[in-house]
This record gives C-alpha cells, structure tokens and sequence, in this order.
C-alpha cells in the first residue's frame, strides 16, 4: 500500500521523535497535542497541526497515538470521539503502554466499525525512539500488522507480532516489571560496593561484563551516577506501569512478590519527592538512607 496518511496524536517524549522519523521518512503527519508548543519542531520538518481533531479523524488513513497512560487514550478515542468518527478501513495504532482491558474493549469497537486496530506498545525509552531502534510489541489481526510493517521498521528494530488485542499490553508490562525490578536492585550493588570501598566505575564495569548485565543496568548506572536519575520517565509512569502489571497477575491468579515489593519502593519514592521526579530517585531512597550518594568515584556524602 502507498503511505497512509497519519493522524499523530501525542507529542511527548516518546511521540516527539517517533512522528520525527515518519515524516524524515515521507510520511504525512497532523499533529495532535494538548500542548501544541510540543510539536514546534516537527512543523519545522514539515508535519502541519490540527485545525478539528474529529475532522482530521474523518479525513485520515490512520490515526497514531502515544499517549502517557490508559486514561488518556481513553479520552482521546471515546469521550472526543477519535475513534467513533473515523472511516471504516482506516487504521488505529496505539503506541501506549496501557491496560489488557481497554485494549480489548478498543478492539471490539474497533471491530464493530471495521476499524483495523494495532496494539502497539514500544520499548528501548527515548533514546530508542530518536535513533529509531525501538522494540515495538503488536498485537492483532496478522494482516493488518503486516500491512503497517513498513511504517514500524522505520521507527523501529525489534519487532514482534505477540497475537491477539491485550498480549501487547501484557507483553511490554513484563519488560517493564522487570526493568523496575532491576533498577531498585541496581541501587543496592552500587551501595554494597561504594561502601566496601570499591571505586564506583569498577563496580559498573564488574556489573556490566558479569551476569548482572542488562539493559538496566547499562541505560541506568550512568544516570545514577549523572546524579539526573533519568528525567526522561516518571515515577508516576513507574507506578501506573506496576499497578497495570498488578492488575494482569490478579486476573490470571499469579503473586508477584519481587513486582509488589518493588511497586512499594516506588510508591515510597513518589510519596518523597513527587509523582514527576525522574525513575531513578527509587535509588535517591538507598541513597539517604546510607547518607552516600553514588558518584564515582567513591561516593559523595549526603
């Protein structure tokens, strides 16, 4: 099919740069945002704002959203109406990290108005999406993904068809779950070395050349050590993220011990320094608790 044209609504951190690389990459965008003033830098690349946000709905082959959480795509769709005055055959695909439930209930309207709908949670932060290398977890009819596969290599590296509307909500929550898991642990090794002595940058290396590699641990030590704690997600998204993991193991009848225990500490960390202080302030908490912060190269006292 030739390109759609796209209806992208939400231009944050995530958004921003992922609607930057569609219109790098030809694609038509009309930008949609509470803030217009977030999105100055896509008109400079050629993308154009939306005059009537259900207009454009009507008019457009595919609407886009990346919004911050399930009550916002909910509003979007259903209380103004997106979803209700799009044209049958167009395309809906939700970047959101969001919940089983409203994936599935998005679907069977999506359906009842032959709407073809991915869900289409991504991962690898800001960093991933500017570079374009997101790893991007869709859900749906398998032709439908396959017909916006091109779009998705664009903005993405690792992709995956995980099956039916909600798998890609349940997909993107484990990744998250253990990301939240790994960042408080990371905290605690750090300390454990800091206060053996140890310069800090040995025991990050040690970190990341041993088995506790990761991701995490890669993308977080620099920010903890920065002394940033990673602006770029909230403890806010850190704790609607673990409640929508809560949510999943209730229905399926699983205990998450190692995700209740972080969802405590994280919760701890937003009822001390704000919902929108950065992630890593989950580790600021073991900070002041041993009165050290972790900066190489062998700590600085609080």
């Amino acid at each position: 099919m030739s390109q759609p044209k796209i209806l992208f609504i939400g231009t944050g951190n995530m958004g921003n740069p992922i609607a930057a690389n569609l219109i790098t990459a030809g694609y038509e965008l009309t930008l949609a945002d509470r803030d217009p003033a977030k999105f100055g830098n896509l008109l400079a690349l050629g993308a154009r704002a939306a005059t009537d946000l259900l207009q454009e709905a009507a008019q457009t082959d595919l609407v886009f959203l990346s919004l911050p959480g399930p009550p916002q795509v909910e509003h979007v769709l259903f209380t103004q109406g997106v979803l209700g005055a799009m044209k049958p055959g167009a395309g809906l695909i939700d970047t959101t990290t969001s919940s089983v439930e409203l994936a599935r209930r998005i679907s069977a309207e999506a359906s009842t108005r032959k709407i073809n709908y991915l869900e289409a949670p991504v991962t690898n932060a800001i960093d991933g999406a500017r570079e374009g290398r997101l790893g991007i977890f869709a859900a749906g009819d398998k032709a439908v993904y396959e017909t916006y596969l091109p779009l998705f290599n664009v903005i993405g590296e690792k992709i995956f068809h995980v099956g039916p509307h909600g798998n890609g909500a349940t997909v993107k929550l484990i990744t998250n779950l253990l990301w939240f898991v790994h960042a408080a642990a990371i905290g605690e090794g750090l300390m454990l070395g800091a206060k053996a002595g140890i310069p800090l940058d040995v025991v990050a290396a040690a970190i990341q050349s041993s088995a506790g590699q990761s991701w995490v641990s890669d993308h977080d030590i620099p920010s903890i050590f920065a002394g940033h704690y990673d602006p770029s997600f909230s403890l806010d998204l850190c704790c609607k993220d673990l409640g929508l993991a809560q949510e999943i193991a209730s229905e399926q009848g699983v205990t998450l011990k190692m995700g209740a225990l972080a969802r405590e500490l994280f919760e701890t960390a937003r009822k001390t320094y704000g919902g929108d202080a950065a992630e890593l302030h989950v580790v600021r908490l073991i900070e002041e608790q041993a009165g050290l912060l972790l900066r190489p190269p062998h700590g600085e006292p609080l």
